[in-house]
C-alpha cells in the first residue's frame, strides 16, 4: 500500500469514528441527553459553593468555564473533544479532568455530565488536586497568580506553547473583565501577574505560518492529515465552514493528539479573530468526512459551539472572511455559496456546523469586500437607549448607552419601525455581538443605510 493509500486507510478509520459520535462535531442523528440544570440555584451559586468548599478562587473558577464554554453546559452533550458542562470536564484519551473529578468528589459521571452545579464543584475540586500536587500552601492559594500551573494542566495541552496560550486565555479575561449576562455573572477586570515559570520563556505560538502571514504555525500530528501535493494532485474547489464544539486552544491541542484522526488547515479564535494553521494547505486535512471533499477543499475551524451565538463575533466573522478571500484569489475559488460551505452542506455530512447562528449574508458580504464600519452618536430624550439582542422591540434587552455615546455600525437589518429623535424608521444598527439600537435614535450622518456598511 502507497503512503497515501495508508493515510486515507487511516483517515477513513477516522470517519468511522466520526459517525459513531466518538469525534467531530454535532451530528444530526444524535439522540437529545437530558438537559443539564444546576441544583441549588443560580449557576453564581454554584461556583461561590464550589470556590467556598475548594480553596480556588471564586473568578479563576468562572474564567477557566468562561474560555472553556462560555459556562454553556450545551445540554449535556459532548464538545468535540469530549467535554461535559459549563466546566468542560474531559474524557479522551489525553485529558481525564471528567474522571478526576469523580473519583475526587464521588459524583457519578453522569451527573457530572448533565448536573452543571457538580460539574461546576467537579472542576474546583480538579484544580485544588493539581494545586496541592504542586505544593501551593493556603496563604500561597489565596495569589490568583499562583494558580496558573494548576490551569495549564487543566487544559491538558502536551505542546508548551499550547498550554500556555490555554493559560493565558483564562487570566487575559481575568485581567480584562467579562460579564455573561444570562447568568447574572460579572468578573471585574484586575491586575494580574501569573506565575508562568517555564513558560514564561516561551511565545504563545510564535512561529508564523508560510502559507498564510497572519496565521501563526501549530502542526497537527501527522497521524490526523494526509500529506500529499495538492498543486499537482487534487484541485482546490471548495472552503468549508466550521465550527469547533469547544475552545480555540483545545482544538489546536486536540489537532496535536494522534488519537484524534481529525484535523482543519485553520482555527479562528472568538475574541480577536486570531488564526492558528494546524495543517499546510497541500496537504489533506481530515475535516469534512467526505474524502473527495477533503481533497478538494481547505477546512477552516471556528471556535465555538453552534448552539451559542455569543461566540460568532466581529472579529471572528472579519479575521475569517479575510483569510477565505485570500484562499478563493489563491486557488481561483469562486466566491459564492456553491463553494463557500458549511460542514452540513458537504455531501453525506452527518454534523451541522456551523449551525443557525452562523450569518452568512454577513459573512458572504465581508469575503466578497463589503467590509465598511459605520458609526453615530447616541440621541436620546432621557438618560439612556435600550440595547437589544436582536433587531426589533420585540428583542430581550441586553444594556443600554447613554445620550451621546459613540458606537461603532459593524452591520444593518431591517426590524420593527421606530419612531424616535430621528424620525421613524425600521433599520437597526448592530453594535456588537447580538447587540442592536435603532438608527431612529443614532445620527450616522446618513439619512437610511450607512453606505459601504453590509446588511446584517
Amino acid at each position: 500500500m502507497t503512503i497515501l493509500g495508508k493515510r486515507r486507510a487511516a483517515y477513513l478509520s477516522g470517519t468511522l469514528l466520526l459517525a459513531a459520535g466518538l469525534l467531530g462535531h454535532p451530528s444530526t442523528a444524535a439522540a437529545s441527553p437530558a438537559d443539564s440544570r444546576t441544583t441549588g440555584g443560580s449557576l453564581l451559586t454554584a461556583f461561590e459553593a464550589a470556590a467556598s468548599r475548594s480553596g480556588v478562587p471564586r473568578d479563576l473558577l468562572i474564567a477557566v468555564g468562561y474560555a472553556e464554554t462560555h459556562l454553556d453546559g450545551h445540554g449535556g452533550t459532548p464538545s468535540a473533544t469530549g467535554g461535559y458542562g459549563p466546566m468542560h470536564l474531559a474524557h479522551n484519551p489525553s485529558v481525564r479532568t471528567l474522571d478526576d473529578a469523580a473519583r475526587l468528589t464521588g459524583q457519578p459521571l453522569s451527573v457530572l455530565r448533565t448536573d452543571s452545579a457538580a460539574n461546576i464543584a467537579g472542576a474546583a475540586a480538579v484544580l485544588r488536586s493539581y494545586a496541592d500536587a504542586d505544593g501551593l500552601t493556603e496563604v500561597a492559594r489565596e495569589d490568583i497568580n499562583a494558580w496558573y500551573p494548576a490551569v495549564v494542566r487543566y487544559g491538558g495541552a502536551t505542546d508548551p506553547s499550547v498550554a500556555r496560550l490555554y493559560a493565558d486565555t483564562v487570566y487575559d479575561l481575568l485581567a480584562k473583565g467579562f460579564a455573561a449576562p444570562e447568568h447574572n455573572l460579572v468578573v471585574t477586570g484586575r491586575a494580574v501577574a501569573p506565575q508562568r515559570g517555564a513558560l514564561s520563556a516561551l511565545d504563545t505560538i510564535g512561529i508564523q505560518s508560510t502559507d498564510y502571514g497572519p496565521a501563526a504555525w501549530a502542526p497537527a500530528s501527522t497521524s490526523n492529515y494526509t500529506v500529499a501535493n495538492r498543486e499537482s494532485d487534487y484541485n482546490i474547489n471548495y472552503v468549508v465552514i466550521h465550527v469547533t464544539q469547544g475552545s480555540y486552544a483545545g482544538s489546536i491541542s486536540w489537532f496535536q493528539n494522534p488519537a484524534a484522526k481529525v484535523s482543519a488547515h485553520y482555527i479562528v479564535r472568538s475574541s480577536d479573530g486570531a488564526i492558528t494553521q494546524s495543517v499546510r494547505e497541500k496537504d489533506i486535512a481530515w475535516h469534512a468526512g467526505n474524502w473527495t471533499y477533503n481533497t478538494q477543499s481547505i477546512g477552516i475551524e471556528h471556535e465555538g459551539f453552534v448552539s451559542d451565538s455569543s461566540w460568532f463575533t466581529d472579529a471572528m466573522y472579519r479575521s475569517s472572511a479575510a483569510l477565505t478571500r485570500n484562499l478563493t484569489t489563491k486557488y481561483a475559488i469562486a466566491r459564492d455559496r456553491s463553494h463557500i460551505i458549511g460542514h452540513v452542506e458537504v455531501p453525506g455530512a452527518t454534523h451541522t456546523d456551523p449551525g443557525q447562528f452562523w450569518n452568512w449574508t454577513y459573512y458572504m458580504q465581508l469575503v466578497n469586500g463589503i467590509t465598511g464600519i459605520g458609526s453615530g452618536t447616541v440621541s436620546v430624550s432621557g438618560s439612556t437607549l435600550n440595547v437589544r439582542s436582536g433587531p426589533g422591540t420585540g428583542y430581550a434587552v441586553v444594556g443600554s448607552l447613554a445620550n451621546g455615546a459613540t458606537v461603532s455600525v459593524y452591520c444593518q437589518a431591517t426590524g420593527t419601525t421606530v419612531t424616535g429623535t430621528f424620525g421613524t424608521t425600521n433599520i437597526w444598527n448592530r453594535i456588537g455581538t447580538n447587540r442592536y439600537v435603532s438608527d431612529a435614535y443614532v445620527n450616522t450622518g446618513h439619512s437610511g443605510f450607512i453606505p459601504g456598511v453590509p446588511r446584517c
